[in-house]
């Protein structure tokens, strides 16, 4: 469509443009001043906004459960491919490449990710040896509730920062509203659903030797509470050799997933409204899902409508408030945490009492999981994470373009930091012909006299810096995330700040 515009003039763009615009306009009249008949709807009238009121109620409900689908996602592809249970652990162990679909994975860190179901086995022991990161989230990706030690509240974390301190334990995840007294020995976790996430990460110091994160990822158990003898023998797949479909599903198939998971949860899984907003398309707990061609089409429509305007929203640089989620101001880096505090468990706007759904779509729709640990402010601990996904001069970023990206000298990073390429499509790890679409310092890229480090992104690599040299496609937007592990004070005062993406003119 660009190639085709630069070809006619300005007013015949601007009219094309208003062309377009009045067209969508007019959609919006025909509904407004569909016919009546008697002050009544006509039958084609009554056809046409029932149609209408079903798209729209499938689409808000599709933005609405954007953090279940995002999860749903990830269950139901992992689960299609290495099959399920409690006792069943994916672990990425030659780490995670483009072959895996999910949203901003990090190919610099070994994950393992299960899905359980407390409504189903009851409650349920984590094992955790020592050492091990790990996140326990509902099904809406909150963290969930953990003990209080010396008023002190633990919020998802396990290891460095959950109660164990990094010395391992026994965790116990109970079904909500449980109501047998909790046995001692264990840190106890109170979900409010009865699906569980459960994310699992290890560090590893050098790239050519995996196997003690593999190893320290493998003493995971998971079994029933009181029932450790006779539990299903763990397994352990390795998913970084079998390709899965982990995203957010964008078809019929989004609602197929939801009814799934409303029938395996209990009421409060969402407020009445939003349950009746369910119920309203044919989605209730306990109730046949079986709509026919013309509903199932229109279903269809609206996921995949829904999952466009959830790109939108996850590509927007403020709130509907016009609160910037820029990191610096006279940088294009971005965060959507950065207009509230997202990981009080409910998305809810800091000094108000309204939620903040564009936050909570852009940041499911590009990303999963959050908890306190991840985004810790004690210098040293934690991580800092910063998005960019346009250049210095404010375009997006596109694979046919070549760009350089500075670096300044200490990075303040105690542990490591990585830059990995993302799809814009639908913010998987980029698919670049590379073993991974990764970059970091334990890659040990060529340093500056200065310390500073530059590197590149583009279909090739500039002559002799091969080393920090990142492969883009050509005809594909993507995007850019930097980690910081471990980041320190210059991190958190703005001392330090990245360059912005420069295009090769």
């Amino acid at each position: 469509m660009k190639r085709s515009l630069n070809r006619v003039s300005p007013l015949m763009c601007a009219f094309i443009i208003m062309a377009g615009a009045l067209a969508h306009a007019t959609n919006f009249e025909l509904l407004a001043n569909s016919a009546m008949n008697e002050d009544r709807p006509t039958a084609e009238t009554s056809k046409l906004l029932k149609d209408e009121l079903l798209f729209q109620r499938a689409t808000q409900a599709y933005l609405w459960a954007m953090p279940l689908l995002n999860t749903m996602g990830m269950k139901t592809g992992s689960e299609k491919v290495f099959g399920s249970g409690y006792n069943v652990l994916p672990i990425w162990k030659e780490r995670l490449n483009a072959q895996t679909l999910v949203t901003t994975p990090n190919s610099d860190v070994l994950y393992a990710m299960s899905y359980v179901d407390l409504g189903t086995d009851g409650p349920l022991v984590l094992d955790a040896p020592p050492m091990l990161q790990s996140i326990l989230l509902d099904f809406w990706q909150r963290p969930i509730p953990g003990p209080t030690i010396r008023g002190r509240n633990f919020l998802g974390d396990i290891g460095f920062f959950g109660p164990d301190k990094g010395h391992g334990g026994k965790f116990l995840l109970l079904p909500p509203g449980y109501t047998g007294k909790a046995p001692d020995g264990y840190y106890i976790y109170r979900p409010a659903t009865n699906n569980v996430f459960i994310f699992l990460r290890a560090f590893y110091q050098d790239p050519k030797d995996l196997n003690p994160a593999v190893d320290l990822l493998e003493k995971t158990k998971i079994y029933p509470l009181n029932n450790e003898a006779n539990a299903r023998k763990m397994e352990f797949p390795n998913a970084s050799l079998v390709p899965a479909n982990m995203l957010p599903a964008s078809d019929f198939q989004a609602f197929v997933q939801l009814k799934r998971l409303v029938d395996s949860e209990h009421d409060g899984l969402g407020d009445p409204d939003w349950l009746g907003m369910l119920a309203s398309i044919g989605i209730e707990r306990g109730k046949p899902f079986n709509p026919d061609d013309r509903t199932k089409a229109i279903l269809d429509l609206a996921a995949k409508t829904a999952y466009k305007m959830s790109r939108v929203i996850g590509f927007q640089e403020t709130d509907v408030n016009g609160v910037s989620y820029r990191v610096f101001p006279d940088r294009q880096w971005s965060n959507p945490a950065a207009s509230g505090n997202p990981f009080d468990l409910n998305w809810l706007k800091t000094n108000t009492a309204y939620r903040a759904l564009d936050a909570r779509i852009n940041f499911f729709t590009n990303y999963y999981s959050c908890s306190p640990g991840m985004i810790s402010q004690v210098p040293g601990l934690g991580a800092n994470y910063m998005i960019a996904n346009k250049d210095d001069d404010g375009d997006f970023l596109t694979g046919s373009n070549q760009y350089s990206l500075k670096l300044p000298a200490n990075v303040p990073a105690k542990n490591f930091w990585s830059v990995a390429l993302y799809d814009a499509s639908n913010s998987s790890g980029l698919d670049n012909g590379q073993p991974f679409p990764s970059l970091g310092s334990r890659d040990k890229p060529l340093a500056n006299s200065d310390g500073s480090i530059d590197l590149y992104f583009g279909p090739t690599p500039p002559k002799g810096k091969e080393a920090n040299w990142l492969r883009t496609v050509q005809g594909k937007g993507f995007f850019v995330i930097l980690r910081l592990y471990g980041p320190t004070e210059a991190s958190f005062d703005n001392r330090w700040k990245p360059g912005d993406l420069v295009k090769a003119k």
